[in-house]
């Protein structure tokens, strides 16, 4: 490292320490935020090293991050793209490629989700010609059943599509079963729930694919940004090519001839020993990360487990604080859990004198952020209300998750002042009643 360089990154540690905000908490005026990032000097310091080398599309950093991301999934391949969303496109994508043959997913074939979750869960479903089969949760979990899902499954179903609720996991090695014996795919959603464990083993490591997120309400962050993980390197090539313009070489951006006979294929009708690095075997996307991207999140990553300790912490502290308020549902892990939390959630009991937004209101006027489960019962959501889906069984819940639930922060970055803070506020305004 040049003199130069090392003393603007001596200069960019002081300047981090010097723009961290006042940590002192003043309850009522300072603001809980339901989630963020914790940036800390390495992270600043890694940002402006890769901009000051130049990295600006992907390159080493990316490559090493999907290398140790992979193995803390472990998963064998990992490909990091350019947000949670496009993770998600990517992984139902993939799973209509000629390349799986007879197995490929096409138009009007159904998948089985979840009716109360994030848009970005369903939306590739609908965007590959895809019929979702919806299914309503459980309250308190907010995760649905394996039996749900078996329930589900129809002549024409060909994949599971589901998050793991806030960091809940859902019963995923029984629905992996269910896959199995269906000869399903299964992907997990697993945006919300880096580092949750179900049944000793992490999330994400149990279906044919698993996406990630990496904006800066998640576990990790790189700002924006995403990743599709799988130990199927069939799936993992296709991944690949369908994030990477759809293209057959594998060769990395600036690389040539890596398989040594970049000018004797003859693929399609096109000419023989056409250029292998302009054949196109998917009709793909651009959705790769840069290596600024890549260079936070190789720092954040080694928080990871400090990070995980932290969330399960605060949702712990704000659990037993809560206990026996009158009115509430208070959440609960899935039966063989170990989350890595997202977020606190709150059901207002349907029978309560008041409603969610009456005591949203009150947190917020106390700088308390919240936020709703997300888009509730995605089937009243003015997107879907004619797009064609399938229903199984009643959304009692979810109907109730669109009327009465949201959540609040566990985030890293809160401490016991916090949690203290929002247990107190909550208890104020329910002895209210």
């Amino acid at each position: 490292m040049s003199d130069t360089k090392a003393r603007i990154l001596d200069s960019v540690r002081e300047y981090h320490l010097e723009k961290e905000p006042s940590r002192e908490f003043v309850p009522g005026v300072s603001e809980i935020w339901p989630s963020g990032a914790v940036l800390e000097p390495a992270d600043r310091v890694a940002l402006v090293e890769a901009a000051l080398d130049m990295r600006i599309a992907a390159g080493t950093s990316s490559r090493k991050f999907e290398s140790r991301f992979a193995r803390y999934m472990k998963r064998r391949k990992a490909h990091l793209v350019n947000s949670g969303s496009s993770a998600n496109l990517l992984a139902m994508s993939a799973l209509t490629s000629p390349h799986l043959e007879d197995r490929r997913l096409k138009p009007g074939d159904e998948v089985i989700t979840v009716a109360a979750g994030f848009p970005t869960t369903v939306n590739p479903i609908l965007q590959n010609g895809l019929i979702p089969v919806f299914v309503d949760v459980e309250l308190k979990t907010y995760n649905t059943t394996a039996e749900r899902i078996k329930a589900a499954v129809g002549p024409k179903t060909r994949a599971i599509m589901v998050a793991h609720a806030l960091g809940n996991p859902f019963e995923v090695a029984e629905v992996a079963q269910i896959a199995e014996e269906n000869d399903l795919f299964l992907i997990e959603d697993n945006c919300d729930a880096v580092g949750s464990l179900y049944n000793g083993q992490l999330t994400g490591t149990f279906g044919d694919l698993t996406t990630v997120s990496f904006y800066p309400a998640h576990h990790l962050t790189m700002g924006e940004g995403g990743c599709v993980l799988t130990s199927n390197l069939a799936l993992a090539r296709i991944v690949e090519s369908l994030r990477d313009w759809g293209r057959d070489c594998w060769c990395e951006p600036g690389e040539s001839d890596r398989c040594f006979k970049r000018f004797e294929y003859q693929l399609g009708t096109l000419p023989a020993g056409y250029d292998h690095k302009y054949i196109y075997s998917h009709i793909g996307y651009n959705l790769k990360a840069t290596d600024l991207q890549a260079a936070l999140g190789l720092t954040q990553l080694d928080k990871v487990d400090d990070f995980t300790a932290a969330r399960r912490r605060n949702w712990q502290r704000l659990r037993e604080g809560l206990e026996g308020v009158p009115h509430l549902i208070l959440p609960e892990a899935t039966l063989g859990s170990e989350p890595s939390w997202f977020g606190f959630v709150i059901t207002v009991d349907p029978g309560a004198p008041f409603k969610r937004k009456e005591l949203v209101n009150f947190l917020e006027e106390r700088k308390i952020g919240t936020r709703n489960l997300f888009a509730g019962n995605l089937t009243r959501q003015p997107a879907y209300v004619d797009a064609p889906h399938r229903i199984v069984g009643d959304l009692t819940n979810s109907d109730i998750i669109t009327e009465q639930t949201f959540w609040i922060g566990v985030y890293p970055g809160l401490t016991d002042e916090h949690t203290d803070f929002m247990t107190s506020s909550i208890r104020d305004f329910v002895a209210g009643w």
